[in-house]
């Protein structure tokens, strides 16, 4: 974990880490199958870090066209994935409400795309919060598959509540 900011970044005090399973997402995000994009989030850290986890599987309905004989994830769906763990991410530091609120995709910048993710790897989205201002978040994150780089990224969201 790149932690750098927070209450534990300098200390060597472990922080309480939680876990969400793929019910508890459901109830966080409002992306149903085929587009939820992430199935199990480890290490929450408040909104600071986590790392959601993304099984890739050749069942998945965008390896038909994207290649039918090389099927690569396209990288839309990967930084997706990201946003999807952040935004579970954000939900679950704010204080329970009736409804979840609704978390909107700003912004996308500096991402760059190292190696392709084909059926069979587990994707790793390892997302830090670099500031927090009112109701926008904003993340840096990185695609890992078996430790290696394979997308980075830098995302802006905003949390509105559904009734908004």
């Amino acid at each position: 974990m790149f932690r750098t900011q927070g209450p534990n970044a300098m200390t060597s005090q472990p922080d309480t880490l939680t876990t969400l399973d793929i019910q508890k997402i459901l109830k966080c995000l409002p992306h149903r199958y085929p587009f939820l994009l992430v199935d199990r989030i480890i290490e929450i850290n408040g909104d600071e870090s986590a790392i959601g986890i993304k099984n890739v599987t050749a069942n998945e309905p965008q390896f038909t066209g994207h290649f039918p004989d090389h099927p690569i994830m396209p990288g839309v769906l990967i930084i997706e994935g990201i946003a999807q763990t952040c935004g579970a991410l954000c939900v679950t530091a704010l204080p329970p409400r009736e409804r979840s609120p609704l978390v909107y995709f700003m912004t996308i910048d500096k991402t760059k795309f190292r190696k392709p993710v084909t059926p069979g790897d587990q994707l790793h989205y390892h997302v830090q919060k670099l500031r927090q201002r009112g109701n926008i978040w904003r993340y840096y994150a990185e695609a890992k598959v078996d430790g290696a780089k394979v997308a980075e990224t830098e995302i802006s969201a905003m949390i509105l509540d559904q009734d908004a």
